[in-house]
């Protein structure tokens, strides 16, 4: 047996019962899935789809959202109005059941063709939640020719029911209130909060329209899709199209079990493929099914069936070839399914995904008979589909491949000595003293080895022109031994977050060999080009590295002006000319251009080059490197006529440079 703690007794006495708003404000997270913001986010949504239910019965095409200085929000609509009078079935007024028993409400007879039948709002939750978890509430009802009015105060109500005489012509209800920082860790809901859920609503209610005020700006916006989720989608797919935009909806009656009740479901699809863009999005009632479920699971297996037979059925598919998955598809598919139910099984409270296998079936089996029927109808479209996810396949499947090959390239031992052709380490293990030279050749190499610091300095040369990785393919990047050397020496892995890609990235800044990584080139054209590959390959490779000031150009002088026992270098025709004019002023001097770093004696080496003391580097920053890229992609790439227009307005510069070198 375990030991008795005689400090706590635990007995008949210690089993307690929440009462009153006690049963919210001591467990918010039990209703609203958190305490913190994500909470009483989730609070306010509570209100507002009690509005959204009551325009989609037909009452009311607006909905007001006012955010006040004091974090208090107000949503008002222009439906019938909340009934809070005298109840004689249960003998208590309704705004007692409303707003302070849980698990009360007017939606739970959706099912027998009862008012609100496709609602957001069926538990009996909300409202009363939300009024239990707020500093204070209050609530404004018009209808039946009075004006109602109630007021709380954390989670208490104070006064009880105010009725007056109304004789206007509008009904509606608002409900102005202020979360609770007692109950939610944080009550700051952001604009974007609401700009996305109202944005979500109208997408899903055509024609329903939302005003959002922020009295703390000033700012106003209004909300509306005449026509739903068909704008909707229209203005995401505006470019790129690989087809049009196709609607289908449909009604239907079923059961998720033989032994559970008949209900109704409707829904409506629209869908497009596109290059660019990719977007998945399930709506049921109103609410936006954020981990998807029964119209996710419908989606993936109706498409997948759909494609896989028309690639099959036309011979698309290469000999052997593997079959598709919905990965494939969904690369270049924008879908919006709307749905509603008078029975749904929600996973919790949230709202964030349904688990109805009669909704999944049925979605499953219309959408496959659609796109049958579309297939046929259009060829053309099916034809460009098929093309495309054959596309995304192929490119995932040699992703797939390269990552596998890449991982084995670049895994091995810190000590590279005999795992990389003609790399020289240096001795330290301290990261943060260790420089990686990577130079033009094994004639700079051999120089470079004789003038550097064996201590800290590692030497890596490269041996002829590297390949462009600019728009080379990654496959091809990766067969080239240079670089893959290079990566293997650096030792931080690859950044790679290409669509088809991503699976290649393993760079870890941590796992850097290296604390300076420095560029090393003769001062010629030829040099310029090299230097500038490199720099190419490290900006499409391992960009970090970049941003985090780790890439260096080591500055050669253009001249070495020899004055009797003195040896002046100029890397600029300026200090060439600063020379000249004040330190061999008078005197005999013999100046030439300066030779190539493999020519090069180790003194001159160390301290033009070297040395941190006397050396030159230039530290690579991001934005230029992106200029770098631009230029080098036009002078290197497929554009002509913009390589003949930068020649014809720059070339002029660079003639001296060329009879130079």
């Amino acid at each position: 047996m375990a030991d008795i703690n005689t400090n706590t007794e635990y007995n008949n006495d210690s089993i307690k019962s929440l009462k009153g708003a006690d049963r919210v404000r001591l467990r918010p997270s039990v209703i609203f899935g958190s305490d913190g913001l994500e909470g009483c986010e989730h609070s306010v949504f509570e209100i507002l789809s009690n509005s959204i239910d009551e325009a989609r019965e037909g009452f009311g095409t607006k909905i007001e959202i006012t955010l006040g200085e004091d974090n208090d929000i107000t949503v008002t609509d222009h439906g019938r109005g909340i009934p809070v009078d005298y109840n004689q079935v249960e003998e208590k007024y309704n705004w007692e059941l409303l707003f302070c028993e849980l698990y009360a409400g007017g939606k739970y007879s959706n099912n027998d063709a009862d008012s609100y039948e496709f609602s957001l709002g069926l538990n009996g939750l909300g409202l009363c939640a939300t009024q239990y978890s707020s500093e204070y509430m209050d609530v404004e009802i018009l209808r039946d020719g009075h004006r109602y009015t109630l007021h709380f105060e954390k989670g208490e109500n104070i006064g009880g029911l105010n009725k007056e005489p109304y004789s206007g012509k509008k009904t509606g209800t608002s409900i102005r209130w202020k979360p609770d920082k007692d109950v939610f860790t944080d009550i700051n809901i952001p604009v974007d909060y609401f700009k996305d859920v109202l944005k979500r609503q109208c997408i899903v209610n055509a024609g329903l329209t939302f005003l959002l005020k922020d009295e703390r700006t000033g700012e106003e916006e209004t909300f509306c899709y005449e026509n739903g989720i068909k704008d909707y989608i229209t203005e995401l797919s505006e470019e790129k199209e690989i087809t049009s935009v196709q609607y289908l909806s449909t009604e239907t009656k079923g059961r998720d079990r033989e032994d559970k009740p008949e209900y109704k479901l409707k829904f409506e699809v629209a869908f497009c493929f596109n290059n660019e863009i990719n977007a998945l999005e399930y709506y049921h009632n109103s609410s936006f099914l954020e981990h998807g479920g029964s119209p996710d699971k419908a989606v993936r297996s109706a498409f997948v069936a759909a494609i896989d037979s028309y690639i099959k059925n036309n011979n698309l598919y290469k000999k052997d070839e593997k079959k598709l998955v919905f990965s494939d598809i969904e690369d270049s598919l924008i879908l919006i399914i709307n749905s509603f139910s008078t029975i749904t099984s929600y996973e919790n409270q949230t709202k964030k995904s349904i688990t109805n296998k009669f909704i999944q079936d049925a979605i499953a089996d219309y959408l496959k008979q659609q796109l049958e029927v579309y297939f046929i109808e259009s060829k053309a479209d099916a034809d460009r589909i098929a093309n495309q996810v054959l596309i995304n396949k192929r490119s995932r499947e040699t992703a797939e491949k390269a990552r596998v090959n890449i991982k084995k390239k670049l895994t091995g031992s810190i000590d590279m000595n005999n795992r990389v052709e003609k790399f020289v380490n240096c001795r330290t293990k301290d990261v943060s003293r260790r420089e990686l030279y990577i130079v033009e050749g094994d004639s700079a190499l051999g120089a470079c080895m004789l003038g550097r610091n064996a201590e800290f300095q590692g030497l890596m040369p490269v041996r002829g022109k590297i390949l462009n990785c600019l728009k080379a393919s990654y496959d091809r990047i990766f067969q080239s031994d240079i670089i893959v050397d290079l990566l293997k020496v650096l030792g931080c892995g690859v950044e790679i977050h290409t669509k088809h890609n991503k699976d290649l990235n393993s760079f870890d800044l941590e796992q850097l060999r290296w604390n300076k990584i420095i560029i090393c080139t003769d001062a010629d054209v030829d040099g310029f080009q090299i230097r500038t590959l490199i720099l190419t390959m490290l900006y499409r490779l391992v960009p970090t590295l970049i941003d985090e000031h780790k890439v260096f150009i080591a500055e050669s002088p253009l001249y070495e002006i020899n004055c009797g026992k003195n040896t002046y270098f100029a890397f600029t025709e300026k200090e060439k000319t600063d020379i000249l004019a004040k330190k061999v002023k008078d005197k005999k001097y013999k100046i030439q251009r300066s030779k190539g770093l493999g020519e090069n004696e180790p003194e001159m080496m160390w301290q033009t080059t070297m040395n941190p003391e006397t050396r030159r580097l230039i530290c690579v920053m991001p934005e230029e490197v992106k200029k770098t890229a631009k230029i080098f992609d036009m002078l290197l790439g497929d554009n002509i006529n913009a390589r003949k227009e930068h020649i014809r307005d720059f070339g002029s510069r660079y003639i001296d440079l060329t009879e130079l070198s």
